[in-house]
């Protein structure tokens, strides 16, 4: 299973689309196997989607995003999790698998 986590100052950020970098997080079972940092390709709509589905990304964990990113990620078969707390990407993933991840209201601003 791979995640995907927007970056900023080494913890989540929180509108996906602005983000400079993205965690790449690994796992087999309940294990992190490997994480990666990768800048993503310039902000336009739908694009995010379909570099992350390239890479292989099972899972999105966001702040927030509109409903139209939602079903863009959706499409390309990326669960969305929206309303995580700005924490490490490590703790968020861990959190998700014993699923204690704390999400909640989409905190996008659009």
């Amino acid at each position: 299973m791979k995640f995907a986590i927007p970056m900023a100052e080494g913890k989540l950020t929180s509108h996906f689309g602005h983000c400079r970098e993205f965690a790449i997080i690994d796992v087999d079972g309940k294990q992190i196997i490997g994480k990666e940092m990768l800048v993503p390709p310039p902000h336009e709509p739908g694009v995010l989607p379909g570099w992350l589905h390239e890479l292989g990304a099972d899972v999105i964990i966001a702040g927030g995003m509109g409903q139209r990113a939602i079903g863009l990620f959706q499409e390309n078969d990326i669960e969305v999790i929206v309303g995580a707390p700005a924490l490490e990407p490590e703790v968020l993933v861990t959190d998700f698998l014993n699923g204690t991840l704390a999400s909640g209201a989409n905190v996008c601003d659009h």
